[in-house]
């Protein structure tokens, strides 16, 4: 009996240990993340280090080596995870004491060098495997091997290839991969918010936000859906910044739709495609609008004006998608008796508008995100003390940084392989090379010279900030849109809209990576979802393309081009969920799918043909419904291949 009773303390005391050091580090490491985003700054490889060393650490102590491994006694597959923490800790521990060393050697790498960038890569893909699935693994070591076998891929993809040793040592070692754009993302703002989040939670502020949304909107279908679009175009507008803007509003609007009823990937879909838009929002538009006017000369005024409307169609599609996709698997409205009275709800909760309100002000104030996230904790923090209901105890105050750093580790794994991606891109110039051959390739279509454009900026997308890869496609491809008879204007109007769409687009999809951190939802699927949530960034370009007049034309024809893009719209939004009032037949989809590009071709003939369709299939919608009441209305994720909840 003594010797059961020794070893069942002996495994209690392993668990323990194990949830003790989890705690340990994920508590510091949320307070390292405050100390860099509001006191005092950090080289950013060496916050990087520290910050994808602690991520490691808790994704390899938190996630076995398979599913059913015992973490109640010492075995192979624990002794394993106990060697890759020792490695975590002692590749960020590297690179964070001999960085200056790490520098001077650039080009010139020792074996200590090479061995580690070997190790980090293998250790990223290993805690991609387990935190997100084999999907996105495949994906990143696919780049691995497109990257050493370069002189065997085709000619269009051909390149000199590179060893072993210089793509672990540049994806490890230099900020063009694993430590690049995609960690730096999720190492500052990303983590901020979502801790912001936890938070919010705890306090109670969450649950305040979540009922006041429901006094808003508990009546419409899917109401916190469409507030969710409303409240990121409004937000991003002023922000500039996609990512920022995701993290921001996702907060509050992921769990209102999750609560609804949203499935968690479609609620962090929804807020992910309706951030993108943010950028998209004059007045602020981020740096691209901006760079935008300096290249055509341009009054900013003007920039604005003409990007407008646009904007505004794309937040339509989206809200459009969320409405659908409610109508679709039965998310209604509320009864008004059992919704709670705003006044009320808001007089309950009034203190928790003091940290959103300062959020909102520091962000239009143009500080950056990290401070503005750094304040909003401070402000949400001592805001709850204000109650008795909403204080947290110094207990739950380590918890809470706790559950922030957990919570940040399946976006941060997965930005840490989307930076594999970048950095094979990068080095192998394969984004570059597919910006050249658009002209040549698209024989003069401008239809097909805009897909290339739009598969180019998806490219360079994933090794550049959208507003570098704005810059290198519309120096590139512009000339050659400007030669197939788009407007200046216009060409760069489109060249911007389509360097958004890397946001949203897997595999690399920073804000849908983001949204899914705050859902707590698989990242992948999140980023198809966001991508599919997110057309208007393709469809909208094409109208401007073959439709310039939408930009900046006589009134008149500014409000018909804009009535036929928004049915165009529409009718393409039923043909993707294949939902209207009813579920559509495959002869509905194909018509929709068919009204909507007779809707935005550039003859008006063609246009009114369009318009025709369209309103015989809306009307035929209609007395299918009165017709026929058990006509099924709710389409299965299954049938639709829909991402309903």
């Amino acid at each position: 009996m003594k010797k059961v009773s020794d070893t069942a303390s002996s495994s209690s005391k392993i668990e323990w240990s194990i949830l003790k050091v989890v705690a340990v580090i994920g508590t510091g490491l949320s307070l390292f993340q405050l100390y860099t985003a509001g006191i005092i700054a950090m080289t950013a490889m060496r916050h990087r280090a520290v910050f994808l060393g602690s991520i490691l650490v808790i994704a390899f102590l938190t996630r076995p080596l398979y599913k059913g491994a015992r973490r109640d006694r010492l075995n192979w597959a624990l002794v394993l995870d106990l060697i890759l923490v020792a490695l975590s800790v002692s590749v960020a521990a590297y690179i964070f004491i001999d960085l200056n060393g790490i520098f001077d050697r650039q080009g010139d790498w020792s074996q200590w060098d090479i061995t580690v960038g070997m190790t980090l890569v293998a250790l990223v893909l290993e805690a991609t495997r387990r935190v997100i699935g084999l999907n996105l693994t495949c994906i990143a070591f696919g780049f691995l091997l497109f990257g050493y076998f370069g002189p065997y891929m085709p000619d269009i993809l051909v390149h000199k290839g590179y060893s072993i040793e210089r793509m672990a040592t540049t994806l490890s070692l230099t900020t063009e991969g694993i430590f690049g754009l995609p960690t730096g993302v999720a190492a500052t703002f990303v983590f901020i918010f979502i801790l912001f989040g936890s938070f919010l939670e705890k306090t109670g502020a969450g649950n305040f936000f979540i009922d006041m949304a429901y006094s808003i909107t508990g009546r419409f279908s899917g109401g916190p859906a469409k507030t969710a679009v409303v409240a990121s175009g409004f937000m991003g507008s002023v922000a500039g910044s996609a990512v920022a803007n995701v993290v921001a509003t996702g907060s509050f609007t992921i769990p209102m739709m999750k609560k609804i009823g949203y499935r968690p990937h479609v609620a962090a879909a929804v807020e992910a495609a309706a951030s993108t838009g943010g950028q998209l929002m004059p007045p602020i538009m981020g740096a691209g609008a901006f760079l935008m006017a300096e290249f055509t000369q341009t009054p900013y005024l003007e920039i604005i004006k003409i990007a407008f409307i646009p904007a505004v169609l794309y937040f339509f599609s989206v809200i459009l998608f969320a409405h659908l996709e409610a109508q679709k698997v039965g998310i209604g409205g509320k009864p008004k008796e059992v919704i709670a009275r705003l006044g009320k709800t808001i007089k309950k909760g009034i203190h928790f508008i003091i940290p959103v309100a300062i959020l909102i002000t520091v962000l239009v104030m143009n500080y950056s995100p990290m401070m503005a996230g750094f304040i909003a904790i401070l402000a949400i923090y001592f805001t709850a003390l204000l109650r008795r209901d909403s204080r947290i105890s110094f207990t739950t105050l380590l918890k809470t940084l706790e559950q922030g750093a957990r919570n940040a580790v399946v976006v941060a794994v997965a930005c840490a392989a989307a930076g594999i991606i970048v950095g094979v891109v990068n080095l192998t110039g394969t984004g570059l090379r597919f910006s050249s051959l658009v002209v040549s390739l698209s024989h003069g279509i401008p239809l097909l010279a805009l897909g290339l454009v739009a598969l180019t900026s998806l490219l360079l997308g994933m090794g550049l900030p959208v507003t570098a890869s704005y810059i290198v496609l519309v120096i590139l491809a512009g000339p050659g849109l400007m030669d197939l008879g788009i407007p200046l204007l216009t060409a760069h109007m489109i060249v911007f809209w389509y360097s958004q769409d890397a946001n949203v687009t897997p595999p690399v999809a920073l804000e849908s990576f983001a949204a899914s951190g705050i859902a707590g939802s698989s990242p992948m699927r999140t980023a198809f979802t966001s991508w599919k949530l997110a057309k208007g960034l393709y469809i909208i370009p094409v109208v401007m393309a073959y439709h310039p007049l939408l930009l900046n034309g006589p009134t008149r024809e500014v409000i018909q081009t804009v009535i036929f893009c928004t049915l165009a719209i529409t009718a393409f939004v039923i043909c993707l969920e294949r939902y209207f009032l009813l579920s559509l037949t495959w002869v509905e989809t194909i018509l929709h799918g068919a009204s909507a590009i007779a809707l935005i071709w550039a003859d008006q003939t063609v246009n009114y043909l369009g318009l025709g369709t369209f309103l015989i299939l809306t009307l035929y919608q209609i007395v299918a419904k009165k017709k026929h009441p058990t006509r099924k209305t709710v389409n299965t994720a299954a049938e639709t291949g829909g991402t309903g909840p």
